[in-house]
């Protein structure tokens, strides 16, 4: 682990268990085993830690969705269930840092660095949403990357629903299966 990696980690660990306002940049470098200073090489603050356990995130994300099968040996159906299936398992694998990383950002962050931590994912969902439109397999009325972000957005919020809120009665069973129906219902060419 380098020495980011572990200031992460130990922001992560101390954040969970004390909260953002009660942990020092002093305790995260103790824990990291790292000098003061060190800190300031990768952070301007201890708020910028908010963004970076994002972006890890979504970088693992973009890592998992990379494995996919190429778009042309799988169904529209398929890709979708896909996503969908993804989506669910890194919104329960994270849940913790998901949670920590919203009450952040809504503190200390813009909704646009948060949006720009997503373009590499946004790019990437759109190619591949653009292929299956060229296949005349997706409705031709979207526009792409529109409907990369708002894909993102819906699937989100249906994971969430289920592994952070837990809402009453959204199993991740129905909730899987409701918005991927919905989702191949609504995108799917006739």
């Amino acid at each position: 682990m380098n020495k980011k990696e572990a200031l992460l980690h130990a922001a992560v660990h101390l954040m969970g268990e004390h909260g953002f306002e009660k942990t020092s940049v002093s305790q995260i470098v103790k824990e990291a085993g790292v000098a003061q200073g060190t800190f300031y090489l990768y952070f301007q603050s201890k708020s910028a830690l908010v963004l970076s356990i994002a972006q890890s995130i979504i970088e693992d994300l973009l890592s998992e969705a990379k494995k996919f099968p190429e778009v042309s040996s799988v169904s529209l159906e398929e890709f979708l269930r896909s996503i969908t299936d993804l989506t669910f398992s890194m919104t329960r694998k994270h849940k913790k840092l998901i949670g920590f990383v919203y009450s952040g950002t809504a503190y200390y962050s813009s909704f646009q660095e948060w949006e720009r931590l997503y373009e590499p994912y946004y790019a990437w969902l759109s190619e591949k949403l653009r292929y299956y439109q060229e296949q005349k397999l997706l409705k031709d009325v979207y526009d792409t990357d529109h409907l990369a972000n708002y894909l993102v957005g819906l699937l989100e919020h249906g994971a969430e629903q289920v592994h952070l809120t837990e809402a009453k009665g959204f199993t991740e069973e129905i909730s899987k299966s409701t918005l991927h129906t919905m989702i191949l219902e609504a995108l799917r060419a006739s």
